[in-house]
């Protein structure tokens, strides 16, 4: 095959450090919108952007041509920045150190997308480390709770 082909949806979910609520609501739909252009700019465009004060989730559409974990760093690095110089009360503003990543079909767009929306609703009843916990398991993903959280 002469061409390189690849649809690779994926969900993206990260925290702020120690899971500190950050993202406040005057900020949040403008560190959204600044998330969906680094994704864009990385050739990985996010057809959704949501989350809570402590955590966001995306899901992008990954360019064929580079990996999850240099995208992840370069928009968490970017986004750290610029959030940092939207006021002082940001300053201290960190991402944590990892995050989870989990493969959809472009059938499972749909759900992903729905499930962003809600996120607000969703999280009335449960907290993000119980989210991230259901998410690895529904993924059969192992993990060590004394790693997965700083």
């Amino acid at each position: 095959m002469p061409q390189s082909l690849a649809s690779i949806y994926l969900h993206i979910i990260f925290g702020t450090k120690n899971r500190q609520p950050h993202i406040d609501p005057a900020i949040e739909p403008r560190l959204h919108a600044y998330l969906g252009g680094i994704f864009r700019d990385h050739g990985s465009p996010a057809l959704s952007v949501g989350g809570m004060a402590d955590h966001v989730h995306v899901l992008c559409s990954l360019c064929k041509t580079i990996a999850v974990a240099d995208l992840v760093e370069e928009v968490k690095k970017s986004s750290s920045k610029w959030i940092k110089t939207q006021g002082p009360e940001f300053r201290f503003f960190h991402w944590q150190k990892g995050y989870a990543a989990f493969s959809i079909g472009k059938s499972g767009e749909r759900g992903v997308r729905a499930y962003i929306a809600r996120q607000k609703e969703h999280h009335r009843k449960k907290t993000f480390q119980d989210e991230l916990r259901e998410f690895l398991r529904k993924y059969e993903v192992e993990f060590d709770e004394r790693y997965v959280w700083d």
